[in-house]
């Protein structure tokens, strides 16, 4: 090997040395984790399941269109499995050293530019544009929150790993098994946020008056003299009922429910209108 050549090869063995001495000064080490278990402001930290992460992202058909808001977001296991799946996903957790974690989590897989981390109250996070939020808190928490959501826009959806909101029953459910990994708290439940029908409402000479409990409905179907009872249910914006051998189903528009009703093999719209409207 001539001189020019031996100079030329140890030039580029320093330059590659100072490259990956460059590069391990600045990979920042994994900030401080806590150990799960450990008391919060409201409730102990205690990471789900991955797969029960999985089950609840997938129970609320998590995709690219979503933003999602994780109340207590921990580690940021599930923030960042909701970027891995294409949506926008921030965590609101009290802990600030589990925010740094997070946040340095987030990094490591990529996805920091759609997932993000804040330190705060999950009570007083501003959850209007969220499209899906996930818990996993305690009951009593989630009923404290359960107002909160119940006044979001309909069809928003709330999953919650293993813990219920009372007597708002959940929509569906999926079980995480044992020979998946899974050896506690393997439950995730979707409740869809019903729009609000309660009332009165006009459909041309008909009345039709609604009670609700959630997402569901029960009431009287009044044309002349006769009433028919009604029973149904509601799915975000989209409402269905009975009323006697005659089917409803339309989609709620604020103070307008616009839609199909099938009776004696017929189709044909129906429209309704809130009283007072």
């Amino acid at each position: 090997m001539s001189a020019v050549a031996r100079l030329a090869f140890r030039a580029a063995c320093a330059a590659a040395f100072f490259v990956a001495l460059s590069a391990g000064a600045a990979a920042p080490p994994a900030p401080y984790l806590p150990e799960p278990g450990e008391t919060g402001k409201d409730v102990m930290w205690l990471p789900s399941e991955d797969v029960v992460v999985a089950r609840m992202l997938e129970l609320a058909r998590v995709g690219g269109r979503d933003y999602l808001v994780d109340l207590g977001s921990g580690d940021g296991r599930v923030v960042i499995a909701a970027a891995r799946r294409g949506a926008r996903a921030l965590g609101i957790e009290f802990n600030p050293d589990l925010v740094k974690y997070s946040a340095w989590k987030a990094r490591q897989a990529g996805v920091a530019a759609r997932a993000r981390f804040e330190q705060g109250d999950l009570f007083r996070a501003d959850l209007s544009k969220a499209s899906v939020i996930t818990l996993f808190l305690l009951e009593e928490n989630n009923l404290k929150l359960r107002p909160k959501l119940l006044a979001l826009k309909p069809g928003t959806r709330v999953v919650s790993n293993s813990f219920s909101m009372g007597d708002w029953l959940p929509d569906s459910r999926l079980e995480a098994q044992v020979a998946e990994g899974c050896t506690a708290y393997c439950t995730a439940y979707l409740w869809v946020v019903p729009a609000r029908v309660e009332g009165a409402w006009r459909m041309g000479r008909r009345q039709l008056a609604i009670r609700q409990r959630f997402q569901v409905i029960t009431g009287v179907l009044k044309e002349g003299g006769r009433e028919t009872a009604i029973a149904g249910r509601l799915e975000g914006d989209r409402i269905s009922f009975a009323a006697g051998a005659a089917r409803y189903n339309g989609r709620v528009e604020s103070d307008i429910i616009r839609g199909t009703v099938h009776a004696g093999g017929k189709s044909g719209p129906w429209t309704a209108t809130r009283k007072g409207a």
